[in-house]
């Protein structure tokens, strides 16, 4: 993304309210004008006193005058409010709208401590930048036209000195504000950061103990929390520069208008109320430089989320559809792919699984047995060949179409904040209350179920932090028993699960997978020694397949894997 797009993007994200917009520079300009009526008025009344004309409406007109000119900048500044909200919530639909579209890889790649980030800080950045911005930018320019336009009725040679002084606390501001820019950015960055490496000590924050590392990563935290400290030290410093320096070079160009008046030979209520007038012409000056201190934040944020927005999406979805339950016939065609273009992972994978087969893949870590998971549901994309289901090309397919072919069951059994009904009902909502009882003791999950405090009404907190880890899996395989999908996936299933309860699920699991192409990743071999298909795999490849007794009779990498894990459990 170019950087001179930042600021175009987020005017036309404004354009979006420009009704609101039109308003907001009506109430502006109408309180702008009643304010700078007074000093006039002012004037007149000092001139009255000394001349001995009477006074007392004149006075009451300023009250009135400031009084119309408060209410209408009150207003101006509740619309103000309204279209900076309008504009953060705009985008931060925009933001959960683009997760959606985004691949996999990003959330592989992304710390998820710096999405969060984006969505808080960032959004906030935003939000409070353009809401100080636009009143007070569109009140400080027509501040300066209306006052000028007074100051020129009421002497335009003292105008002219009040026009040479005032540019240079435009200047001076300008060179502070090109200091902070970097500097905001600087700290948008860390910012994200700290957010990132918080949110990863927290979520491991048990392997954090286990291994002692608590002063480490404290020590680490400190590092980059010192960092935030100094870029955020900086970025406050030039911030808080600009307005000191700026009413200096004001005061005094103050002082000089105030000898130019006497010398112009103004009467003393036109000198009170020039400087009056100069004053509410060079004071958005001082405002329109520290806003734009306040804009370099929030510019720096907006950076940062369409950076987001700009990422690459998944590719195009397909427009071929399969039936309402596929056969389940599936086919790997010379498929290719890496995660790192550097570093080929699949070179040539080929392989046909006929309709109704149970597949085992097995293999040491990192020989891809997750990746051709990926694959099959389009979690990533090939890199070359194909995979097809009943003869089609799933690159065809719609995801949509292509997903709820499957029930999946992984090692990493995710529920969501909600109650055990609602994750159960997650995948199926119009499931009738009986057929999800019925999952669940299939699942060997009711009876810890009925014994929670509100049964299936229960509520779950994020993560499932108050279920055991076995507790959880038994919801994540009840939850894809509830569900009647042609093709199954288990990854280590039955990982975090007692031996006897195994024993009673893989019954279960035996009768849901009867007639449905099922792919079991399993390290435990003892659990696959019945699948009609066995594929070894090693470094993206199959290096041998077959049954559980063909493999042994080839006395192989898998009669190696098998008997090492056999001594194992056995000693």
């Amino acid at each position: 993304m170019k950087k001179n797009r930042t600021l175009p993007r987020l005017i036309k994200l404004l354009g979006a309210a420009k009704k609101t917009l039109f308003f907001v520079f009506l109430f502006v300009l109408l309180g702008n004008v009643s304010l700078l009526i007074a000093p006039k008025r002012i004037g007149s009344t000092i001139d009255a006193i000394f001349t001995g004309q009477p006074w007392l409406g004149i006075l009451l007109s300023i009250l009135l005058f400031y009084g119309l000119g408060t209410l209408f900048l009150w207003i101006s500044a509740r619309l103000a409010v309204r279209v900076s909200n309008e504009a953060a919530n705009a985008l931060r639909k925009s933001l959960f709208d683009k997760l959606s579209r985004l691949p996999l890889s990003y959330f592989d790649r992304t710390p998820h401590g710096d999405i969060i980030s984006r969505f808080t800080n960032d959004i906030e950045a935003v939000s409070d930048g353009l809401n100080s911005s636009i009143v007070q930018l569109i009140s400080g320019v027509s501040s300066i036209l209306i006052s000028l336009g007074f100051m020129l009725y009421l002497d335009y040679r003292v105008t002219v000195v009040v026009l040479i002084a005032t540019p240079l606390c435009f200047f001076v501001g300008r060179a502070i504000t090109k200091y902070g820019k970097k500097r905001f950015r600087e700290q948008a960055k860390i910012l994200g950061e700290v957010n990132a490496y918080a949110e990863e000590m927290i979520s491991a924050s048990h392997t954090v103990k286990l291994f002692r590392h608590e002063k480490r990563s404290a020590e680490a935290f400190d590092r980059l929390n010192e960092a935030l400290y100094d870029a955020g030290y900086r970025a406050q410093f030039a911030s808080a520069l600009v307005n000191p320096t700026t009413r200096f070079v004001n005061n005094t160009a103050y002082v000089l208008v105030g000898i130019f008046a006497l010398l112009a030979g103004m009467t003393s209520g036109n000198i009170a109320a020039f400087l009056s007038y100069m004053s509410q012409f060079s004071k958005p000056f001082n405002e329109i430089t520290s806003i734009t201190m306040q804009l370099q934040s929030a510019m720096a944020s907006a950076r940062r989320l369409f950076a987001l927005l700009d990422e690459p999406e998944m590719t195009a979805d397909g427009t071929l559809s399969l039936p309402e339950k596929a056969k389940g016939e599936i086919c790997f065609d010379h498929v290719r792919f890496s995660y790192e273009e550097t570093t080929p992972l699949i070179k040539d994978f080929s392989m046909h699984i006929p309709a109704g087969t149970q597949v085992a893949i097995v293999g040491p870590t990192g020989a891809g047995k997750t990746t051709i998971i990926n694959l099959l549901m389009r979690f990533y994309e090939l890199n070359g060949g194909k995979i097809t289901i009943d003869g089609i090309n799933i690159s065809n397919i719609p995801r949509d179409e292509l997903r709820k072919q499957f029930g999946m069951v992984l090692q990493e059994s995710w529920l969501f904040a909600g109650t055990v009904r609602e994750n159960l009902l997650f995948a199926k909502p119009d499931a009738s209350e009986g057929d999800m009882i019925a999952a669940a003791k299939a699942a060997h999950a009711h009876s810890f179920i009925e014994r929670l405090p509100n049964g299936y009404d229960t509520r779950i907190e994020e993560d499932g932090s108050n279920l055991s880890a076995g507790q959880r899996q038994l919801l994540a395989i009840a939850r894809v028993m509830l569900v009647d999908r042609p093709m199954l996936i288990l990854d280590e299933a039955t990982s975090n699960v007692d031996i006897v309860t195994e024993m009673r699920i893989s019954k279960t699991f035996r009768e849901i997978m009867r007639g449905k192409t099922t792919f079991l990743i399993a390290h435990r071999l003892s659990t696959i020694r019945e699948c009609g298909i066995i594929l070894v795999l090693d470094h993206g490849n199959i290096v041998e397949y077959g049954t559980h007794e063909e493999l042994l009779a080839n006395h192989s990498v898998y009669e190696n894997l098998y008997l090492s894990q056999f001594r194992h459990d056995t000693t």
